[in-house]
């Protein structure tokens, strides 16, 4: 992969093969960006949940786990499910220690029900994954699909495209740190020019809150991290209608689910 002639080969359709090439140098590269575990961190808790053990949750993209980690920080004793579509990111991610409930699949979004994954979760954190997806609309609807009446999603995400500072910070980040670094840790910077490209074609925060308003989400909301990444990554908080009152299923004594905290109301 070395060569800037093959940047343009990574596309959506080819993200999982070009982080199969990168995995077993990815946790040093971005143990190296300031606030990237404390950000994931952060995500997880901004969903609001209060249950301790026994909670389901799913987390999208998990990669080599950094997401993972977070959701067992901000949720301790939880079931969680860890799904990504680059085998060689979940064999890191399968390396490390991990407590009884934890459980990695190989898959891609698309693919989630013949790879056995299942519904209904109390809780979705999706890191860095809805940008890459070959239909976003498609990738929510099902996220909603996947979550119990009521339960939060996290959508830890960059998102630059609204603000013309945001995107100037993006781009001269990348071409001073993140792509020189990238290419002298792996040999090739192809995926990280793609990380560039597709960060700042991706969605602005007021388009991605309709996308999520238009899958079926309610009670969006968006907060920014601190650092560099002020207004550069964000948490797309948002949860899946509860049942009313008059639904067959509705049982008051569960049907309360924690709503995600104060954010930046967008809708």
């Amino acid at each position: 992969m070395a060569g800037s002639g093959k940047s343009r080969a990574v596309d959506p359709s080819s993200v999982a093969k070009a982080f199969d090439a990168h995995a077993r140098t990815y946790d040093k590269l971005v143990g190296a960006n300031p606030g990237y575990h404390e950000h994931l961190r952060l995500s997880a808790k901004r969903m609001g949940l209060t249950k301790g053990a026994g909670m389901r949750l799913l987390d999208l993209g998990c990669g080599t786990g950094a997401s993972t980690a977070a959701l067992l920080d901000a949720f301790p004793g939880s079931q969680v499910t860890a799904v990504d579509a680059s085998a060689e990111m979940l064999a890191q991610a399968r390396r490390k220690n991990w407590p009884p409930g934890v459980r990695f699949v190989h898959s891609r979004m698309e693919d989630l029900d013949r790879a056995g994954v299942q519904g209904p979760f109390d809780g979705i954190l999706a890191a860095y994954l809805v940008r890459n997806l070959k239909d976003r609309d498609a990738g929510l609807a099902r996220m909603l699909e996947l979550l119990a009446p009521g339960a939060p999603l996290a959508v830890h995400e960059y998102s630059v495209r609204d603000s013309a500072r945001s995107r100037m910070k993006w781009n001269l980040v990348c071409a001073m740190v993140i792509i020189p670094m990238g290419k002298l840790r792996t040999g090739s910077g192809d995926i990280y020019r793609y990380l560039r490209r597709s960060v700042v074609e991706f969605d602005g925060v007021s388009t991605f809150t309709d996308r999520m308003s238009r899958a079926g989400f309610e009670d969006i909301r968006v907060q920014t991290m601190d650092g560099w990444q002020t207004h550069v990554v964000h948490t797309f908080l948002g949860r899946r209608p509860p049942l009313s009152a008059d639904d067959p299923l509705f049982d008051p004594q569960v049907a309360e689910v924690e709503t995600p905290p104060e954010g930046v109301s967008v809708v």
